[in-house]
């Protein structure tokens, strides 16, 4: 249930809000161990499984999710986890996303609360300047990457509509995830593809990540269940390094994982009130 409080407003000067806060992760672990025959399925069935777990996914009700995303900066090596629930058919959700130190520059971690909408994130305890209690409102088609990373998750919506524009898709077994047994699909998306065949809403924020990333393919690691729901999906993403970031200037890899789980369980979604939206400066991270 998605209570819709907030206005629309309140986008000034928040296009950078997050742009470098979240260019900060990499490398992940996956599922252990392979199971049935990868030759048991051809290309042809693997594209049409990979391409149908977003419509899967979408109605499928809600779930739990898991994001994690990593990327090497300068050397040192960041996870930003989260953790939440949403709800795939008004393609909602809430996220609580822990920023260690070596992102925000603090010392100590930051917890971050994430309300994401169709076409818009709001973020609270963003830190930058945003004073305490205030959210802040970012139109995430505005944003490089279509909000895919810089929240510091891939939400479970999103993840699943880049599934739509696959290229190429293996399947590389059956493997046991959260006590079910899935498959395993392996391959590469077309970024503006996806964008073209994503759900009308999903759109915009794709079409972004076309534009901003530095490679128009995307390479996935895909887990379907037996009635083809998307359980997690493990996506490696490239931007261009900017002049002086750490680790010089080229190309930073960021690996995105997302897992569902808990299907069924209870969302609800209040949105802020236009008063408590910042409207202000965002300090650059």
């Amino acid at each position: 249930m998605v209570v819709q409080r907030g206005s629309k407003g309140g986008t000034a000067a928040v296009g950078a809000v997050c742009a470098g806060a979240v260019l900060v992760v990499l490398a992940t672990a996956g599922c252990s161990g392979r199971g049935a025959a990868a030759a048991d399925v051809s290309a042809a069935e693997a594209l049409a499984a990979v391409r149908e777990a977003a419509g899967a996914l979408a109605g499928s009700g809600t779930s739990r999710t898991r994001t994690a995303v990593e990327m090497t900066n300068g050397g040192t090596r960041v996870t930003i986890r989260g953790t939440g629930v949403f709800d795939y058919g008004r393609r909602t959700g809430r996220l609580r996303v822990v920023l260690p130190g070596e992102a925000t520059g603090e010392s100590g971690r930051r917890r971050v609360v994430e309300l994401v909408t169709p076409g818009a994130l709001y973020m609270r305890n963003r830190g930058a300047g945003v004073p305490d209690g205030k959210w802040v409102r970012v139109d995430t088609a505005t944003l490089p990457d279509g909000n895919l990373v810089t929240g510091g998750a891939t939400d479970p919506i999103s993840a699943a509509e880049l599934l739509r524009g696959v290229r190429s898709a293996s399947f590389r077994g059956e493997e046991r995830l959260h006590g079910e047994t899935v498959r395993h699909y392996r391959g590469t998306v077309d970024l503006a593809a996806a964008a073209r065949e994503a759900e009308p809403r999903s759109r915009g924020q794709l079409a972004a990540a076309a534009k901003g990333l530095s490679n128009r393919t995307v390479a996935f690691d895909a887990y379907a269940d037996e009635r083809g729901r998307l359980r997690k999906v493990r996506y490696r993403f490239s931007f261009p390094r900017a002049a002086g970031a750490p680790g010089g200037e080229g190309e930073a890899t960021v690996v995105s994982t997302t897992s569902l789980y808990g299907f069924g369980v209870p969302v609800e979604v209040e949105l802020p009130e236009p008063e408590d939206i910042y409207t202000g400066r965002i300090a650059a991270p």
